[in-house]
């Protein structure tokens, strides 16, 4: 169980490059707004990766799940 105020957000980081794992499907079906993840055991815990057209709901759902700092990369 992840002991957090409701009201700590994690902390947002800007970096140049994250994996891309947006597949064609997800351009041609924009209004099903899916949320692909990929996730990593590391030494220091487990990584996770999220990607979508709506990086709102990946920053929501990584929030919801724990996260302390989520790195976003800046793309248009």
């Amino acid at each position: 169980m992840i002991d957090k105020p409701a009201s700590a957000k994690p902390k947002l980081l800007f970096v140049a490059s994250l994996p891309d794992l947006i597949t064609e499907a997800d351009y041609m079906e924009p209004e099903r707004k899916r949320i692909r993840l990929r996730l990593s055991i590391t030494d220091d815990g487990i990584e996770i990766l999220g990607d979508s057209m709506y990086a709102d709901l990946v920053e929501d759902l990584l929030a919801s799940a724990g996260a302390d700092e989520i790195e976003r990369m800046l793309c248009g």
